[in-house]
């Protein structure tokens, strides 16, 4: 007979309600470098999304270039990946909960490969965006089904540093697509130039997403499926295996709890499990959607697609403000394993917290810097107060990577009950791609009416996240998926 840590049978068996009966596995101890590596592999979702971000860095000038497209234009193809980014991770839940996380992995890996062949054949700048949208579908869904895998196929104990991971590939991601159009610009010696059977340089940096692509297809093939995917599919038996191999534990219990929290979600479907009174959304999305939003309203991103702008203006030269930009690139990737090494021991609320204040004091000193700044030539100059404003920039990344950047991800995986999981997921990671359309598209704007008004307004944002996490955000270290209401 299986018997509880107690010592007492186990209650009665909420499974027997479904088509499939509970294998009695009792307790496992499953292998935690077998987890790693299944997780690893869905964090490559994370990689392709940086390197789809980062990849068009290097090709932006060339592109308008040969296409004569207007700046206007050029815009639009560029951020029409944010847009299917938006769309992709709005349907990648309801997807998930139909088809199951795996298929939907899959379905990525497909958008990315069509993408890159779409991007790197390109005849006109209006197709060009075209294939951009179907990539950036590609990088929506897998920014919520990474996340939403992780967190399922995670021990609660390591979960937080799993969770990490997607955070980890997407700046590895942008990290290596900077490198590869470094390396392929070095070899041909411009964007523009032909490089390999005739094609143009800038073509290579979009082919080159094929690899990556690929990979992730072919490695989301050999790893398991969701065990609360395959427990709200009635596959107990697999559910079971799943869930000894990667997860351990009271495996019967933790099925028991899996099914318990499922009751009632198949009378509803889509958008129906996460309705609610306020707004018409339950009170935790809306929190989703908070985190979501504050990540991106205190300009991170404004670092990396504008950077040059930053350093120029500081006084680098074009060359040495992309070197800069590299190098920022790979104090993200620090960042981001320093904040995997402390997210299960200082917990998630204390480490956001952290970091909305880091990141106030030092956009706060960004803002002043350029609001006093003398304008000469419509560009402000620091002069002695370059260097300051230099430090002030990368302890901004600094606190963003280790706190922000990977820990909101890790709570959109983990913080959602598992009846609405994947649909709270798609809502607030669309919420972050639109977000991070706003604050790109308005950057130029705000800028063109000075500097130190586009920080402020991060500035501001920062400020009210650090009374958002104190007043909403509840701490989930350690809690199992089940316990979460």
């Amino acid at each position: 007979m299986v018997t509880t840590p107690g010592g007492q049978p186990p209650q009665s068996d909420p499974s027997q309600e479904s088509g499939d009966q509970i294998p009695q596995v009792g307790f496992a101890t499953p292998s935690t470098g077998r987890t790693v590596l299944v997780t690893a592999t869905a964090a490559l979702g994370g990689f392709l999304f940086g390197y789809d971000t980062a990849v068009i860095n290097g090709a932006v000038k060339a592109v308008g270039e040969v296409f004569h497209a207007s700046p206007l234009v050029l815009g639009f193809a560029v951020a029409a990946a944010l847009i299917g980014c938006a769309i992709g991770a709005w349907f990648a839940g309801a997807l998930a909960d139909r088809h199951g996380r795996i298929r939907v992995m899959i379905l990525a890996a497909i958008a990315f490969a069509v993408s890159a062949l779409g991007v790197g054949f390109a005849f006109s700048i209006w197709d060009l965006a075209f294939w951009r949208l179907i990539g950036g579908l590609g990088v929506g869904a897998a920014s919520v089904i990474a996340p939403a895998y992780i967190a399922e196929i995670s021990p609660a104990h390591l979960r937080g540093r799993l969770g990490s991971l997607q955070q980890l590939a997407i700046v590895t991601g942008i990290f290596v697509a900077l490198l590869v159009d470094y390396a392929l610009v070095a070899g041909s010696g411009s964007a523009s130039a032909p490089l390999w059977f005739g094609l143009a340089t800038w073509r290579w940096m979009f082919l080159s997403l094929l690899v990556p692509a690929v990979a992730y297809g072919l490695l989301a093939l050999t790893i398991p499926e969701s065990p609360r995917y395959l427990c709200a599919k009635e596959r107990l038996g697999e559910a079971a295996t799943v869930l000894r191999r990667f997860v351990g534990g009271d495996v019967d219990g933790r099925i028991k709890e899996i099914i318990r929290t499922l009751r009632g979600k198949k009378d509803e479907g889509g958008f129906a499990t996460i309705r609610g009174p306020r707004l018409g959304l339950l009170p935790i999305v809306w929190v989703g959607i908070g985190l979501s939003v504050f990540q991106q309203f205190t300009g991170i991103n404004v670092i990396f697609y504008y950077s040059s702008v930053l350093w120029q203006a500081v006084g680098f030269d074009e060359k040495d403000a992309l070197a800069i930009t590299v190098i920022t690139s790979v104090t993200n990737i620090v960042t981001t394993i320093i904040a995997i090494a402390l997210v299960d021991r200082i917990g998630r609320r204390p480490l956001l917290l952290i970091g909305a204040i880091g990141q106030f004091v030092c956009l706060g000193v960004l803002a002043f810097l350029f609001g006093t700044a003398p304008v000469i030539n419509g560009t402000p100059t620091l002069g002695s107060a370059g260097p300051i404003a230099l430090v002030a920039a990368n302890l901004y990344v600094v606190f963003f990577g280790a706190t922000w950047g990977p820990v909101v991800w890790v709570l959109l995986g983990e913080m959602f009950n598992n009846k609405i999981r994947a649909m709270a997921l798609s809502v607030a990671a669309a919420a972050q791609w639109v977000a991070n359309f706003i604050i790109s598209t308005t950057f130029p704007a705000l800028s063109s009416v000075g500097l130190g008004l586009a920080y402020g307004v991060y500035t501001f944002f920062a400020f009210v996240s650090i009374f958002f996490v104190i007043r909403y955000v509840k701490e989930t270290k350690g809690r199992e998926l089940e316990e979460m209401v």
